[in-house]
């Protein structure tokens, strides 16, 4: 299992981006790649909620304040 690096604020944050791009995209009527592309809250809204970041663990960053060396 993936260890928690997203803590407090950027959980927030990425929690708020994720859901305000995915209401976006279910509120416009819009079409095309655009329209799609805001499909990518998904990505932000899971991040938050799971409390993990895959790029995170890459780069070896941790917004989590329990899990810094």
């Amino acid at each position: 299992m993936l260890k928690n690096n997203v803590g407090g604020i950027d959980k927030i944050l990425r929690i708020m981006l994720g859901a305000a791009l995915l209401l976006w995209f279910f509120v416009d009527n819009g079409s095309g790649v655009w329209h799609y592309a805001k499909l990518i809250g998904i990505v932000p809204l899971l991040t938050g909620l799971l409390g993990t970041c895959p790029l995170y663990s890459i780069v070896g960053i941790s917004t989590c304040p329990m899990n810094r060396s």
